[in-house]
């Protein structure tokens, strides 16, 4: 999209329409994927009185006046989860949505503060079975818009191809000669351990930098950019503090069932088994917002119905995918506002 003319022009309308008009039927498509599979569309609220607990993620702050002029904050949500979650505690039990969603202190080629969140539940699935809808969903959008091979600043993948299934441990000891496990401790992770392997890698931590920064900066500087090149990759088993609304691993409870699909390095999405344990939960949401009151200076309430609403969620698989994303790799666009109908000006 030029720089210089805004969107609504219809010389710069008219450069984007083909790419709009590949979104609206990669979205049928998917669409019509999942009602065959017997889900449920469903259409959550955006106005929420906690807009989700990671501690990194950076809501929009509103206030809702009363018709007695009574106030009180709420938030346009960063995610559909606790709302989609409340709604398999209410007994649907396979529901999708493309939700708005908006976070704060992101823009760039790959953001946006405004965006679409594609987002589904399986009740009473394993966490496998949503890296094969992860796999069975680009494969959908690629073929829907006639792209055989998909391409992001350099790096080619096939989204036809099985994906690779790489456990977090295995990449960091591929991708940057870390052995992550070593790291991972059963009540605390070793900060400064993970430092000094950050070190001999070539990432300098700063001072005040935690395990989970640490971690974060391996991740994004040494390994993402490997992953999904020729064919995708689902990236799974994160450590579990790491992953604060997943279940622990059975096999290993420093591990969490979380993964990640990647495709030419670009994160499209993010899959969990699902904690049903209320006061789990809670100290693990409340963790969050320990740590994001330190480091930003502010927290965000935990919404107590979610936490009640847990008692009575069944057993439980979840994903949230980049719908825009997933339609920049499928359409070839460089910049997620080339596929974004009215992105927001810049000025």
């Amino acid at each position: 999209m030029s720089t210089d003319r805004p969107w609504w022009t219809p010389a710069t309308h008219a450069d984007r329409r083909p790419l709009l008009l590949t979104r609206a039927r990669i979205k049928a498509a998917i669409r019509a994927w999942f009602e065959a599979q017997g889900f449920v569309e469903v259409e959550t609220g955006c106005l929420q009185i906690s807009p989700g607990n990671e501690a990194h993620l950076h809501a929009f702050r509103t206030e809702l006046v009363a018709p007695d002029l009574s106030r009180r904050t709420l938030y346009l949500h960063t995610s559909p989860e606790l709302a989609c979650k409340k709604l398999l505690a209410a007994g649907e039990r396979n529901v999708f949505t493309f939700a708005p969603v908006f976070r704060n202190r992101e823009r760039g080629a790959l953001h946006a503060p405004e965006f679409t969140m594609l987002e589904w539940y399986r009740a009473e699935a394993p966490y496998e079975a949503m890296m094969d809808d992860c796999a069975a969903l680009l494969k959908l959008a690629a073929e829907t818009a006639d792209n055989r091979f998909v391409s992001w600043r350099g790096v080619t993948s096939n989204p036809r191809a099985v994906p690779e299934r790489l456990t977090v441990a295995a990449a960091f000891a591929r991708y940057a000669g870390v052995d992550l496990l070593a790291r991972i401790g059963a009540d605390a992770n070793d900060r400064d351990a993970l430092a000094a392997a950050a070190e001999s890698a070539g990432i300098t931590p700063r001072d005040d930098d935690t395990w989970a920064d640490i971690f974060s900066k391996l991740l994004t500087a040494l390994v993402e950019p490997k992953l999904g090149n020729g064919r995708p990759t689902l990236l799974t088993e994160y450590p579990a503090s790491e992953a604060p609304l997943a279940r622990p691993c059975t096999g290993d409870p420093r591990l969490a069932e979380r993964f990640e699909l990647y495709c030419c390095g670009v994160e499209l999405a993010n899959g969990f088994g699902e904690l049903t344990d209320p006061e789990l939960q809670r100290r693990r949401l409340e963790a969050e917002m320990d740590k994001k009151e330190a480091r930003y200076g502010e927290r965000y309430p935990i919404d107590e119905d979610f936490i009640a609403a847990l008692a009575a969620m069944p057993p439980a698989s979840g994903c949230a995918l980049g719908f825009d994303r997933l339609v920049m790799l499928a359409t070839g666009a460089t910049r997620i506002d080339q596929v974004l109908w009215t992105p927001m000006s810049e000025r």
